[in-house]
């Protein structure tokens, strides 16, 4: 079931049942609309929110729709799956995807954009990738959650970190400045069956998350002291002597 409430009055002004399963994702367009919904169907589901009516349904894919983002200046529509491929639809032409590809990955439960043609995804195996699309291409590991499936993503409003959280019960916060300068050559100049490449030193064993390095810093006094309390223990016990 799809509710639209109107928050000034706290009332549903719109209610409709087209999908046969549960909703996993919604997304809206610049104008608001026109609201996309995927679905455990297998569909993508649009509404006019403006006309307050069901438009159309597109045909279903391989797996649940887990998730959605607007890319390209809202051109393109990309909905990840539970069998790990992303669908591409074109605006506009909603009814059948225009493009597909496989990222590697055994599920993809949840995305969002980075910028125009870079989006970060959430996966099973606790792994955050960021692929681009169009040429679409896996760029490599934002992070990790060691193994334990992945939730959610958020952006912060700067466009600087990504928050992930995970079944580990933690909340991590990631470095993706730099995905904003990556550019992608054509598609065809990929490299098959490579490792997944680690965009920072965090991104595989190499630290936490985004924090990590404010710990060091913390901790690192902290054992000096420690040392020097340790020090000083061993002079006063000699004196003693």
């Amino acid at each position: 079931m799809l509710k639209v409430w109107d928050l000034r009055k706290g009332t549903a002004f719109m209610e409709m049942q087209q999908h046969e399963e549960y909703i996993s994702g919604m997304s809206i367009d610049e104008n608001k609309k026109l609201l996309l919904t995927t679905s455990g169907d297998g569909t993508m589901g649009v509404f006019n929110l403006k006309r307050r009516r069901f438009e159309l349904q597109s045909e279903s894919q391989n797996g649940d729709l887990t998730s959605i983002a607007l890319m390209k200046r809202g051109k393109k529509v990309a909905c990840g799956s539970s069998e790990g491929t992303i669908y591409l639809f074109n605006w506009n032409g909603f009814g059948a995807t225009s493009d597909r590809f496989a990222v590697k990955a055994e599920s993809i439960d949840c995305m969002v954009p980075v910028t125009e043609n870079v989006l970060c995804t959430g996966s099973i195996d606790g792994v955050i990738r960021a692929v681009n699309i169009l040429p679409n291409r896996v760029i490599g590991s934002v992070g990790q959650h060691l193994g334990e499936p992945i939730e959610q993503l958020a952006k912060s409003h700067t466009g600087q970190l990504l928050a992930s959280c995970g079944h580990d019960q933690k909340v991590k916060f990631w470095d993706i400045s730099s995905l904003s300068s990556i550019v992608v050559d054509d598609y065809r100049k990929r490299k098959k069956g490579g490792q997944l490449k680690a965009l920072s030193r965090k991104a595989f064993g190499g630290g936490d998350d985004f924090f990590a390095d404010l710990r060091e810093e913390i901790e690192a006094p902290k054992e000096e002291e420690k040392e020097k309390e340790k020090e000083d223990s061993d002079s006063d016990e000699s004196d003693s002597d």
